[in-house]
């Protein structure tokens, strides 16, 4: 099986095009064994560039742990990167199917080749019933946004805004995010029963009113370097709680986003890079 190992702002995956090549077995077991980074091929996970009778691609991604995620954000900028660079289809802009919908994505293109690209993510979804959370409102009404609820988790009480990107996503706002709430917190809150699909877990410090630092424990994988759903629900989140304007650049580990959330149409845009590493093949 040929692959091509890809990164986005440090979030790095294993592509595999199924327009020309074939899994030697299910997704769900192959994706740990190629994202080992000791004995595999090592990176965050399994993306599949498809065919797709809605867009022109569809992706599906899968974490190491075998569970497939609705959405990836860094992902579907390096899936932008490889269909152009490598023929599959040419559109620019470009639309790919994936776990949230068809998603509408806007290619910056450098001597032949995709350097960044644009992504409108759609909007954002702030019903807790369909992050999903049950966490609620401080309001009460079930229809309200849980932006600043308190959040006891181990002795401590944080405080909780939930977003979905059409995966779910959890953002406490800290005074620096250290390896105590990352490593320590991010797996037991991924895991905690007020979350009943899970969790992506973002711990965000906010610099200036347009910029954010962020690091981000996913559902699934554990600490990457980036997650481009969870900047954009950082970015939610941060407007929700009064902490920056709508443009607004976010630090990760892996390099830097730039997220725009939209107030006519509440419609969330990203933008960053998409590099590819190196390809192979893998004899399993």
């Amino acid at each position: 099986m040929k692959f091509t190992k890809m990164e986005g702002a440090g979030n790095d995956y294993i592509y595999v095009d199924l327009f020309r090549e074939t899994l030697p077995e299910p997704p769900e077991t192959l994706a740990g064994k190629v994202a080992d980074r000791h004995f595999g091929i090592g990176g965050d996970g399994l993306v599949l560039i498809c065919p797709s009778e809605k867009a022109d691609v569809r992706m599906r991604m899968f974490n190491p742990d075998g569970s497939e995620s609705e959405m990836c954000g860094n992902a579907i900028r390096c899936v932008a990167k490889y269909v152009y660079d490598h023929g599959v289809c040419r559109r620019n802009p470009l639309t790919i199917e994936t776990g949230k919908g068809v998603l509408t994505l806007y290619s910056e293109v450098e001597d032949g080749r995709v350097a960044r690209v644009r992504v409108d993510m759609g909007e954002a979804i702030l019903a807790p019933e369909q992050v999903p959370t049950l966490l609620r409102a401080p309001s009460g009404r079930p229809e309200d946004a849980a932006v600043g609820v308190p959040f006891d988790i181990d002795g401590r009480r944080l405080s909780a805004t939930c977003v979905s990107m059409g995966n779910p996503h959890v953002v406490f706002f800290v005074e620096k995010p250290t390896d105590e709430l990352v490593l320590g917190l991010g797996p037991k809150i991924e895991l905690d029963p007020r979350f009943p699909r899970r969790t992506n877990v973002e711990f965000v410090r906010a610099i200036n009113r347009a910029e954010l630092e962020m690091r981000v424990w996913e559902r699934g994988t554990g600490e990457t370097l980036a997650c481009g759903t969870g900047a954009c629900a950082t970015a939610v989140a941060a407007v929700l709680n009064g902490r920056c304007g709508r443009a607004v650049t976010v630090h990760l580990l892996g390099g830097d986003l730039f997220i725009e959330w939209n107030e006519s149409d509440g419609r969330v845009t990203m933008t960053g890079p998409a590099r590819e590493v190196f390809a192979g093949e893998w004899h399993g």
